[in-house]
Parts: C-alpha cells; structure tokens; sequence
C-alpha cells in the first residue's frame, strides 16, 4: 500500500526544478562565495551549494561560466593571498585557519571541476584535467572529512 503513495509522488519529483548556475550581474566577492568558516567535515557540501552542477552542462551560457571561472579564481586568491600569509601569520596554533584553508580548496577545487565538465560537454577536451583535479578535489574532501567538528576559520579577503 506504501508503494502506491510513492508512485503517486513520482510525476511531482519529476516535476522539480533542476539545478542551475544563478546569474548574476557581476560575479560574488569572496566573503559571499566563502564555506570556510564554521565547522569541518561538510566542504563538499557546502560547496555544492555555492556551485550547483547545472542540469544541462552544454547549455550554460558563456557569460555564466565566465563568471563561475571568476569566482573560482576569487577562491584560488583567497587561498594564496588570504590563508597562506594568515596561517604563516599564526605561528603555533593554525588549526582553524589551516582547516578553513582546506574547505576553501574544497570549494575552488569544485569550481574547477565544474568549469572543466561544463566546457567538456560544450566541445573541449578536458578530460585529463577534470581527472587531475577531481584527484585533489577527492583528496581535499578527504581532509576535510579527517577533521570533522573541528574549527575551521576563514580570512579577511577583499576578493
């Protein structure tokens, strides 16, 4: 009997919008686009929700993967301009900071993969790169997940 309630539900999750890039006017700053603050465990996560892979990755607009790529370049910034000087900066006890370093690659990282998927299914031959750096992104989810509950800090970035 439960079956029949489901199969009814189907046509209505068939029926939801997929996820898709949100255009914007100009790209998001990096204390909009940051997960790095809060608690560890969750980057991919929250990631995810900063980037959602569209449905259709062939019909993404120029203009929106321009912007994706931006952001992802305001979260490589932050990464090497931000966190690397701040943890050096900590000396001793960069925990936080170096687990909000992690989350923010987490989410760069994720950028990229999706900027790669998005030009490969537009033409481009991609798919080593998307390997390479689905690699560190596997790698950096790792990390993130070893150090779940722990702090995790993130930094001032004019991004």
């Amino acid at each position: 009997m439960q079956l029949k309630y489901l199969l009814a539900l189907l046509p209505l999750a068939a029926a939801l919008p997929a996820p898709s890039l949100v255009r914007r006017a100009t790209p998001r700053t990096f204390a909009e686009l940051s997960i790095s603050n809060g608690t560890a465990g969750n980057a991919a996560a929250e990631a995810a929700a900063v980037f959602p892979t569209p449905a259709d990755l062939a019909a993404v607009s120029a203009d929106d993967l321009s912007t994706l790529q931006t952001e992802r370049e305001t979260a490589e910034d932050a990464e090497t301009d931000g966190f690397d000087p701040a943890i050096a900066a900590a000396g001793g006890d960069a925990t936080s900071l170096q687990n909000g370093k992690i989350k923010n690659k987490v989410l760069k990282l994720t950028g990229e993969v999706l900027a790669l998927q998005i030009g490969q299914a537009q033409g481009d031959d991609n798919a080593a790169k998307i390997d390479q750096e689905q690699a560190k992104l596997d790698n950096n989810i790792s990390l993130d997940k070893a150090v779940a509950g722990q702090a995790s800090e993130s930094v001032d970035f004019a991004g």
